[in-house]
């Protein structure tokens, strides 16, 4: 895609920054994926990363595409609100399993609700 001709240069060095930034913090969320130990420390980075910079390319984009075609283009406002409803929920159904399996096999760093019995008490 080229840029075109009439496009301010304000516009091209936000929408720029705005897409780097996205980048960037979407590699940050990444990088704790890889390097934080334990799954429950993990899932928070991408989680934060995806939806931070999801937003900052979003909004990059908005600004871009409203500048080119000289209306305001909104159809980014319906994808960042899917993305900031699903992305948590997502997480939420993760760790909702993960704890489920980590409590039936017994795992003992995982602290146990107080009305779930331990798997070692006889009824």
């Amino acid at each position: 895609m080229t840029i075109p001709s009439d496009l301010p240069a304000w516009v091209a060095i936000l929408t720029s920054v705005l897409v780097l930034l996205g980048a960037g913090l979407t590699l940050i969320g990444v990088i704790g994926l890889l390097r934080l130990k334990t799954f429950y420390a993990r899932v928070h980075a991408p989680t934060l990363g995806t939806t931070l910079g999801i937003g900052c390319v979003l909004l990059a984009s908005m600004l871009y595409f409203s500048a080119v075609e000289s209306r305001p283009v909104l159809h980014e406002i319906l994808i960042a609100i899917f993305v900031t409803i699903t992305t948590p929920i997502s997480l939420m159904l993760l760790v909702s399993a993960a704890l489920r399996r980590d409590w039936t096999e017994g795992d003992p760093s995982v602290p146990r609700p107080p009305d779930l019995p331990s798997g070692d008490e006889t009824p």
